[in-house]
């Protein structure tokens, strides 16, 4: 997990190109103006450069990092708030973590999103986050009528585990997440990297199954479409 490194913001960004660098201050100055009732500039400036930094890591293209970052940075802010009791928590917040962030983890939660709607508030993290979300992950969920277009490997922070009411953890080892008072799950499911269509196909139907599971127990009175059965 990682944490925000709150002595350097944006200034301790290093060899930015200057159009990255306008980009990460205008993005800098428009959070802040979101987020002024509770958060101070400096505060939005270092988790965001934090942000930046983390994804920075894996990036193949950096063209878009100062549009992810602002995500992952609200993101991040929404869960600050939360666990500090800044604004309420209006439904339970699951976190669904894998290794990369790049398959199981965001099947999962697409599908849960898909069924529960806004009953639940649904995060994903990486313990070591991928470059991008498999293909054939992709591919499997549009399948079945759902977009990952959207969608990006996160890193797992230390603010989003702390938001989060239910985790579950998806072939991370030992290198999952535990922070005490939290309910906990682990999903054995295989990883989708370099399986075939079929295969994750496979993988797709096991999270579905467990995803229903995991909602009649957080959410009894939801009614849930019939499973698939080609």
């Amino acid at each position: 997990m990682t944490s925000s490194d709150s002595s350097t913001g944006l200034d301790g960004l290093s060899g930015l190109d200057p159009a990255t660098d306008r980009a990460l201050r205008a993005t800098a100055l428009r959070l802040t103006h979101d987020y002024t009732t509770t958060f101070e500039a400096d505060e939005v400036a270092d988790v965001l450069a934090d942000s930046y930094r983390l994804l920075a890591r894996t990036a193949r293209v950096t063209a878009f990092l100062p549009t992810l970052a602002e995500r992952l940075t609200r993101e991040r802010l929404e869960a600050l708030a939360a666990t500090r009791g800044l604004i309420a928590k209006r439904v339970p917040e699951v976190l669904f973590v894998c290794v990369h962030n790049a398959g199981r983890s965001q099947m999962a939660a697409a599908l849960t999103r898909h069924y529960a709607g806004t009953a639940l508030h649904i995060r994903t993290g990486g313990s070591d986050p991928g470059t991008q979300i498999h293909p054939e992950v992709v591919a499997a969920m549009k399948d079945v009528g759902l977009s990952l277009d959207e969608e990006f490997p996160k890193p797992l922070t230390d603010d989003i585990l702390a938001a989060a009411d239910v985790v579950i953890t998806m072939g991370c080892g030992d290198t999952c997440p535990y922070m005490p008072g939290k309910r906990y799950e682990d999903w054995a499911i295989n990883d989708p990297a370099d399986a075939d269509a079929d295969q994750v196909a496979a993988i797709r139907d096991d999270i579905d199954h467990r995803v229903r599971d995991l909602l009649a127990s957080l959410l009894p009175d939801l009614t849930l479409p019939a499973p698939r059965t080609d």
